[in-house]
């Protein structure tokens, strides 16, 4: 040993694990790449030029929740599904999909463990200036931090 104390890297934001667990877990469904045109397509912001349907990581929040020592967080986590014109229920299949395939929560998130993953709603709406069909899922979930 050197005599330099080691550093335990810091992990990795547990709003960022959330949100590659779910990557993983979709983007190897071939049902789901199939609702979504072929490919499995899940975005950070709309493409220029994407044409539905695709998702993209809505509105997401984390609060501490640590209880006991243990650093936890509540999560919630929206993913917005675009619909081909009109037909909402491309984007609604597509979220139901999704949806299913949380219904395992046995989700490997990198540094934090999954304590809990629901289904909070899956939700259809028009956007009324540019007539936009899309279907929002919103999961909630409690992560904890593995131990270093």
């Amino acid at each position: 040993m050197s005599g330099i104390p080691s550093v335990m890297p810091p992990a990795p934001s547990p709003l960022l694990a959330m949100r590659a667990a779910l990557i993983a877990r979709f983007s190897t469904d071939a049902a789901l790449a199939r609702l979504m045109g072929g490919a499995f397509r899940l975005y950070d912001e709309p493409p220029a030029g994407a044409q539905p349907v695709y998702a993209l990581f809505g509105d997401a929040e984390i609060r501490d929740d640590s209880v006991d020592g243990a650093v936890r967080h509540q999560h919630s986590h929206a993913l917005v599904v675009f619909a081909r014109p009109g037909s909402v229920r491309t984007a609604l299949d597509a979220a139901e999909r999704m949806s299913a395939l949380v219904a395992d929560p046995a989700l490997a998130l990198t540094g934090h463990a999954l304590v809990t993953l629901r289904v909070q709603a899956i939700a259809a709406r028009r956007d009324e200036r540019t007539g936009e069909a899309r279907a929002t899922l919103t999961l909630q979930a409690v992560t904890e931090r593995n131990p270093p």
